[in-house]
């Protein structure tokens, strides 16, 4: 047992310890511009901006992994993972915990799956609120999602790669991203494993 880890439960009789296991409405005044959209290409190509998710690329010790993160169906979980991707945050940090066939996961700042994000402003541990929707699934190896103690709104900075479907986790882990390129790698990471670096790439319309 591991009493001071948070946990991600895995199916009867196999839990498997795992640490630290957020749609957008448009103003009246979007809404009144509108119609000039279809006349307007600056006003179209922004338009296609706002609405569409970013990519994350994680270079890692075994190669490049890019993610769609789903700003526009989980604004608050995609937007604190696309925060720290944005400050560094995740340069040089480990997978410290490896699950065949279950997930990689990685993102804590000390290594062993204790750690969260401290604000620097706050001094506090930054936590986001679970959000899930039923669409979001964990359907496929290569989902991306926050990992979380047993407190639903623990979420901070951990996430993980599922490395096969996992149903179980559905609506009680928030899916916010999949991998579109370099499933293999994820495939062939383990416990020790470094992400180089992290970066806000390209939007992808979805």
């Amino acid at each position: 047992m591991f009493p001071s880890f948070k946990f991600l439960a895995r199916p009867a009789n196999q839990a498997v310890a795992i640490a630290f296991a957020l749609p957008l409405l448009f103003s009246f005044a979007e809404q009144a511009t509108a119609k000039n959209i279809f006349t307007d290409n600056k006003l179209i190509a922004a338009k296609k901006e706002k609405m569409s998710d970013p990519i994350v690329v994680l270079e890692t010790n075994k190669g490049t992994i890019k993610m769609q993160i789903f700003k526009k169906d989980v604004p608050a979980t995609a937007g604190n993972f696309v925060d720290l991707v944005s400050k560094g945050f995740y340069n040089g940090l480990t997978f410290h915990r490896y699950e065949p066939g279950f997930v990689i996961q990685g993102g804590d700042p000390r290594g062993d799956g204790t750690g969260g994000y401290i604000d620097p402003q706050t001094k506090q541990e930054r936590r986001i609120p679970l959000e899930v929707k039923p669409e979001l699934k964990h359907s496929a190896a290569g989902m991306v999602a926050m990992a979380r103690s047993n407190n639903p709104n623990s979420a901070s900075c951990q996430f993980y790669i599922t490395l096969a479907p996992a149903s179980f986790l559905d609506m009680n882990y928030a899916v916010f991203g999949k991998v579109t390129d370099g499933l293999p790698v994820v495939m062939e990471l383990r416990k020790g494993d470094k992400i180089v670096k992290a970066t806000v790439q390209e939007a992808a319309v979805k």
